[in-house]
């Protein structure tokens, strides 16, 4: 399991959000880093996005969800096609789980364990 980790619930269907696209980047002088990408299980986690090998270090991380192509996979419209949460890892030793919340025209996040 990464250091990253996140759950995505659809609260309009009151279960997991699966396939999911998620991209985690971290946010550099430079512009954006790629650290990993992949799509949420039966159960609507990913926990392997951030690659064993990689070491987080001090500073911003984005997370991207493409709601959009999970939505239309539903068959269903959405305000938000994109859900974007930056967040700040001050201890790299820590694990870091963000799930969020979704629905076509909501989204909610916070810090969970």
């Amino acid at each position: 399991m990464s250091q990253i980790t996140t759950h995505v619930l659809d609260t309009t269907r009151g279960r997991p959000a699966a396939g999911v696209p998620v991209t985690l980047e971290m946010l550099s002088v430079d512009g954006p880093i790629v650290l990993g990408s992949g799509a949420t299980d039966r159960e609507g986690r990913l926990t392997d996005i951030l690659v064993d090998e990689l070491e987080l270090e001090a500073g911003r991380y984005r997370l991207r969800f493409d709601s959009g192509t999970y939505f239309r996979e539903q068959g269903t419209r959405t305000f938000y096609p994109e859900v974007v949460v930056i967040f700040e890892v001050r201890d790299p030793g820590e694990r870091y789980h963000i799930p969020l919340l979704l629905s076509p025209y909501g989204y909610t996040t916070y810090r969970g364990t």
